[in-house]
């Protein structure tokens, strides 16, 4: 339950934006159903402490407002309890608290950055800032930005505390192995059935006339900006196609070695502070790119990227060329390794024979109850050295293409063996001692906290000691 609030509590935080209206209250026992949201502000408001963490209080309706949150995100809250979330939102408070001990900074310029992109999407979603403020219930902009302001801040600060009590947690060799010759023989991991899967990629170039619509759009939006005096960042907000906008408020900050790709480097340090490029191309698409701000040799910029659209015609050439392809691997012409490494437009896989990396550990092994649907749809109808007919896909970056996939090794369910899940073992221990890690601090800091819990909660069986017994 803690990794649970570990991980959702933050994001929720962040992108359901709790920052609700005046305190309200619900029943101990109701939350409201997703469809009743409006309900919240009929309620009657209340301002009863639940508990005190350092300098920062936490309201019985900041309990209800984060059930309501996980409903809204479709958590199963039927078995997660008042003193889960008092106790969820008890860490979050420490960390943040003991942020500003150490001087762990938060940039006021990327706060108001993630700020005004959300109130851009907020916009765009309602319609008018008019309506975000009547939904909000807030007399003005400036008293939305401002709470929004403060429970970002609040949200970084802890996000980056969390972050500070773990960067040095390594793990060796030897340490792997003794956590895992520790485990009884029934308590250690059960891997599902695993898959290696291969895949051939063919993705098709857009035409002259459609590069060219996407740069006078660019060119376009770069003159409102300059001219009119429009937002970049609501600009942004409404037409950039990089999945990376809602990250730091789309803001990007880079230094000239940054792991940037060379011609976006470019183009950012060409201008000055305040300055918009004029188009440019990349292997993601097309870019302007705006200087928010120059600090020393480095840069917050943001950017609107823009794809070009494929025809059909050129997605049904590309379509019928896998299929020939496949052929002539059926046919003994070539082998797919072969077939991958001269024909695929996917540089990440080509040069591996096509072969896939699972990004939860960067090894080429997917277990099947864990593949993401989509993938999983398309590998389990394969047996033997099946290969699929052409399929259609689109990426995280809008762009169209097909592909041909084979599963090229299967591995059953079994317990897990050092060499053979190396990778997987160490870093299920590696969780292990950054939890270890964090329940020594969490302990530390509790002593040294002012913390004070309501007589409602005393009887809690808090997973840290926050009555400190």
């Amino acid at each position: 339950m803690k990794k649970l609030f570990f991980a959702a509590g933050l994001t929720m935080m962040m992108n359901a934006m709790g920052f609700a209206q005046e305190a309200d209250s619900l029943a101990i026992a109701e939350v409201p159903p997703v469809d009743s949201v409006k309900v919240i502000k009929e309620r009657k408001k209340i301002d009863g402490v639940a508990a005190v963490v350092g300098d920062f209080v936490i309201l019985e309706s900041d309990i209800e407002k984060q059930f309501i949150d996980m409903e809204l995100q479709g958590v199963d809250i039927s078995q997660i309890s008042r003193c889960e979330v008092l106790g969820n939102q008890m860490e979050n408070k420490l960390y943040t608290h003991q942020a500003i001990q150490d001087s762990v900074v938060v940039a006021d310029a990327e706060v108001n950055s993630y700020v005004e992109s959300q109130i851009g999407q907020l916009t765009a979603q309602l319609g008018s800032i008019d309506k975000v403020l009547k939904f909000y219930d807030k007399d003005s902009e400036k008293e939305l930005r401002d709470e929004l302001f403060e429970i970002v801040k609040n949200a970084q600060l802890s996000m980056r505390m969390q972050g500070k009590v773990v960067e040095e947690v390594e793990i060796t060799p030897e340490e792997v192995r003794s956590w895992y010759e520790g485990l009884p023989e029934e308590d250690r991991p059960y891997f599902g059935d695993e898959v290696e899967i291969a895949q051939i990629i063919k993705q098709p170039e857009p035409s002259e006339e459609e590069v060219q619509k996407v740069i006078d759009r660019l060119k376009d939006i770069k003159r409102d900006v300059e001219e009119n005096g429009s937002s970049f960042a609501i600009k942004q907000t409404l037409f950039s196609e990089d999945p990376g906008k809602v990250q730091n408020g789309g803001v990007y900050s880079i230094k000239k070695s940054s792991n940037f790709v060379q011609e976006f480097k470019d183009a950012a340090f060409a201008m000055k502070q305040g300055e918009i490029s004029d188009p440019f191309k990349t292997q993601f698409g097309y870019h302007i790119v705006y200087v928010e701000r120059v600090r020393g040799e480095e840069r917050d910029v943001r950017h609107i990227l823009l794809m070009p659209e494929v025809s059909e015609d050129d997605l049904r050439e590309a379509r019928e060329e896998l299929e020939d392809i496949r052929q002539k691997i059926i046919d003994g012409e070539f082998t797919f390794e072969e077939a991958a490494q001269n024909f695929s437009d996917q540089k990440e896989t080509k040069f591996d024979g096509g072969v896939l990396r699972n990004p939860q550990d960067m090894s080429t092994r997917f277990e099947l109850t864990k593949m993401d649907p989509v993938l999983y749809s398309q590998v389990s109808p394969l047996e033997g050295n099946t290969i699929s007919q052409p399929i259609f896909g689109e990426s995280q970056g809008g762009k169209t293409y097909y592909k041909i996939i084979k599963v090229n090794k299967r591995f059953k369910a079994h317990r897990a063996d050092y060499i053979q899940d190396y990778v997987k073992i160490k870093e299920l221990a590696l969780k292990e001692k950054q939890l270890r890690e964090i329940g020594e601090w969490m302990e530390e800091n509790i002593k040294d906290t002012y913390i004070s819990v309501s007589p409602s909660y005393q009887g809690c069986d808090f997973s840290n000691n926050w009555l400190k017994k």
